[in-house]
């Protein structure tokens, strides 16, 4: 496949992602005051292997090769089991301000474990991209703050939740080697709902309690946020670096901020619109290339990638 149709298709699948995520924290607030993080976390779980099996069965998808397995229940026990849980439960302990801030360190931990362990390299244009996305993430996140609500114990579980997930995207990258998107998305999701299989007491309970409204958001979580962004995530991830990936999802905040103005009439602030053009122009930066990497890469033959 020509170089630059692969580099247009993956900034598409980022793009969708990136959407994806962005809508989940509007799902995640209606879901969250009916359903307690255990249970949500499995849930939305549940309902993303359901659409994800189906996918497989229709696509006649096999089992993922044994090379790929290492990576598949890392990231499905860090990434998709409690990077879930201690997500959901860190954001009732601080203020949505906090949390933003605390997760938004994950971006920062995938590029230096991708270049620690996978060998990616650190351009300084991806440096100082994620440097400005930071800082909107910053701003975004100070002009959330103010509720009042802090805990030690919710920092805490936000920071873990920013390393599980950081752990998760770089064990990932290694089973796209050997395995579709789809296996790497199905199977890891299918290991953070066995993780998570606990709380399925607490899930059946909830359920029967539960607005309808509720239970609809949660199962939008487990079919778009997860099921498809996860997937299209897996492609884009296979080919790009880790820590390109990171930086893109910087993005997210920006678009929670439109977002929550469209669907809740949230008005946001100079300061949080201001954040969130910061956030966008970092991962513009961080995605770019200088003019003469470009060209370097630019008129070289196709040939078939190792993820194709």
């Amino acid at each position: 496949m020509n170089p630059r149709r692969t580099d247009l298709l993956a900034a598409g699948a980022a793009t969708v992602t990136v959407v994806l995520w962005a809508s989940a924290f509007v799902s995640i607030r209606s879901a969250g005051a009916e359903y307690s993080p255990g249970a949500l976390a499995l849930g939305r779980l549940l309902a993303g292997v359901v659409t994800l099996g189906a996918i497989c069965a229709v696509r006649r998808e096999g089992l993922p090769p044994r090379a790929a397995w290492p990576g598949i229940l890392v990231s499905g026990i860090l990434w998709f089991g409690i990077y879930m849980v201690v997500l959901n439960w860190g954001e009732q302990q601080v203020d949505a301000g906090t949390a933003a801030l605390v997760v938004n360190v994950g971006p920062i931990l995938i590029a230096l474990l991708g270049a620690r362990i996978l060998g990616d390299a650190l351009p300084p244009r991806l440096l100082a991209g994620m440097a400005v996305s930071f800082a909107g993430a910053v701003a975004v996140g100070l002009s959330m703050s103010g509720e009042g609500k802090s805990s030690v114990l919710g920092v805490v579980l936000c920071l873990l939740a920013a390393v599980a997930y950081a752990g998760g995207v770089v064990a990932q990258k290694p089973a796209l080697g050997s395995a579709s998107a789809l296996q790497v998305t199905t199977y890891g999701c299918l290991v953070g709902a066995v993780v998570c299989l606990p709380f399925a007491g607490q899930l059946v309970h909830e359920v029967a309690d539960a607005p309808v409204s509720a239970t609809l958001n949660m199962v939008y979580l487990g079919v778009f946020p997860t099921a498809l962004a996860f997937t299209t995530w897996a492609y884009a991830l296979a080919r790009t670096t880790a820590g390109r990936m990171g930086a893109t999802t910087y993005a997210v905040p920006a678009l929670v901020v439109l977002m929550s103005w469209v669907a809740l009439g949230e008005v946001p602030g100079l300061l949080t619109l201001a954040g969130g053009a910061l956030c966008l122009a970092g991962v513009a930066v961080s995605r770019s290339r200088s003019r003469s990497r470009a060209a370097a890469v630019g008129p070289r033959p196709a040939k078939v990638t190792e993820s194709a």
